[in-house]
Parts: C-alpha cells; structure tokens; sequence
C-alpha cells in the first residue's frame, strides 16, 4: 500500500485555504451498486476544507489536524483509526504529506 502508484485528483480551488496540497489516489475496490469504495488516498502539507462522506480511514504515514466544524479537532498519525460521518464540515491542516487507507458508505 506505501508505493500504490496513485492518481491526481484535483482540488477545487474553492477548498484550498493555504499552500499548495496536492492529492493523489486510487480506489482498490467498488462494490458493484458503487455506495462501497475502498482506496488509498494522499495529500500533500497545506490547509484544505472538505465535506465529507461516511468514513472509516486509518492513517498509514504523515500527520494532520482535522478539525470538524462544531465538533472535534482530530489529531491523526500512522495506525490511527478515524471515523467521519456524512455532511460534516472538516478543516484539514497537513503537517506532513499524509496517505490513508479507507472505506467509504454512500
């Protein structure tokens, strides 16, 4: 999983708070009504906003701050484990180029 060749995935411009991020991923797997995806997802150190979906990910390498509007400010690292449900309004501030694995419910 550390050396998938991932994918660009461009930012909308309207998400960049600060830096440059760049995003890159892969789904691995799609079930075949497509509300099941699996991947490998990366982006690099900056600040971006996000609304996201119902999420399991687990952090493989990097650091981050996740801050959810009205809600938590998440710390995450490899080997940490995050849940995040759908409409939630994330601010994440990348320390660290940081690539997750996950499962996404639509």
């Amino acid at each position: 999983m550390a050396d998938a060749d991932l994918e660009p995935e461009p930012l909308d411009p309207a998400q960049i708070v600060s830096g440059e991020p760049v995003v890159t991923g892969k789904v691995l797997w799609e079930s075949p009504d497509g509300r099941q995806i699996r991947g490998i997802w990366q982006i690099t150190p900056g600040v971006v906003t996000d609304t996201e979906a119902n999420e399991l990910f687990v952090v493989v390498s990097g650091r981050a701050t996740i801050e959810v509007e009205g809600g938590s400010v998440l710390e995450v690292g490899p080997g940490d484990a995050c849940v995040l449900r759908e409409g939630d309004h994330t601010q994440w501030t990348v320390h660290e180029t940081l690539r997750k694995a996950y499962h996404i419910s639509l």
